[in-house]
């Protein structure tokens, strides 16, 4: 079997918005096809005829659909989307892109918060490779100073894993 993921979020009513920003900010992305409420079932669902449904997007090659479900359900942060970036250049571009009007007080770790709520965790790809090095205290240094971070700092992470200095906070 030749089975895809597709995660589906679920906004109130900002689906085709958070599609258009989310396109907007992956530079491999494109929007799909738009599906729009009918004239049947508003008495359940409480939205319009003709008010957007959902709304189908890729970013980088992976599919997704935003759905107009209403607003009895909200993000949170036990599910996020990761980015693996190559370097410090696309940590501040992705970071400073979907930090952009979220909440500052759901920063952590390479952790934020959208304007939409949506968890992102934006990583230098090597981390994992920090993560699960041979060496304990390389590992334990790497978290300590991961821990003091906002947005990650490679040169900072890579500074704690060597044991030249202590990491620098963001």
């Amino acid at each position: 079997m030749n089975t895809n993921i597709r995660p589906n979020l679920w906004f109130d009513t900002e689906a085709e918005e958070a599609a258009r920003f989310y396109t907007g900010v992956f530079k491999n992305s494109k929007l799909g096809a738009i599906s729009y409420y009918p004239n049947v079932g508003q008495e359940i669902t409480g939205k319009p005829p003709g008010s957007v449904l959902t709304v189908e997007f890729e970013l980088n090659g992976q599919q997704f659909v935003a759905l107009n479900g209403g607003p009895d359900f909200k993000f949170n942060e036990s599910i996020s989307l990761g980015i693996d970036c190559a370097d410090q250049a696309e940590v501040d571009y992705y970071w400073d892109k979907l930090s952009n009007g979220g909440d500052p007080s759901a920063q952590q770790c390479g952790w934020l918060k959208d304007k939409y709520g949506v968890s992102w965790q934006v990583v230098p790809i090597v981390l994992y490779a920090m993560h699960n090095d041979p060496d304990e205290a390389k590992r334990e240094r790497v978290f300590k100073a991961m821990l003091d971070m906002k947005k990650l700092d490679l040169a900072g992470l890579q500074q704690a894993f060597e044991g030249s200095m202590a990491s620098r906070a963001n």
